[in-house]
């Protein structure tokens, strides 16, 4: 996988309209325009359905294309479509981890009812999640084994 051999951070990223739901209150094309002006952003593009299967391939041509090694996605949810855009980042080459999400719908778009406010707020969010994911690390799923007969009760210091 790619992501660890060149020290130089690519970042792509990848605003989404959700039909309406982002692009009716957010100005995503103002936002991919302020993308391409953050240190280390190498690519910044808006598309319509970033979820969709051409939205994925956006993704994983530049990884293979312009050398992407960082991902970052405004859209919707992470817990709705985090798997989705690890996986199309994992399919272009990169380690999985390497993809960060912003949720510039439930907690900009559906929020705000004045578009420069919440185009405001998605730039706010976006280049906080740019600046985090240039520090993001491979990670690597590994099984562990587990011994059956133990309970842990309570997660505090009594569950240490």
């Amino acid at each position: 996988m790619k992501g660890n051999g060149s020290n130089e951070v690519k970042v792509g990223v990848y605003i989404c309209h959700c039909g309406t739901n982002i692009a009716g209150t957010v100005d995503v094309r103002a936002l991919a325009a302020y993308a391409t002006a953050l240190p280390g952003v190498a690519v910044a593009r808006e598309y319509k359905y970033m979820c969709s299967d051409p939205g994925q391939e956006l993704i994983k041509q530049d990884i293979r294309e312009r050398g992407i090694n960082r991902v970052v996605v405004a859209a919707c949810s992470p817990s709705l479509h985090e798997k989705t855009f690890r996986n199309a980042t994992l399919e272009g080459g990169l380690n999985p981890y390497y993809c960060q999400m912003v949720n510039i719908r439930e907690h900009d778009s559906w929020v705000h009812a004045e578009r420069s406010a919440a185009t405001e707020k998605a730039q706010d969010l976006l280049r906080a999640a740019v600046r985090r994911v240039q520090l993001h690390r491979a990670l690597e799923r590994k099984q562990v084994s587990i011994h059956p007969d133990v309970l842990v009760v309570g997660g505090g210091i009594a569950g240490i």
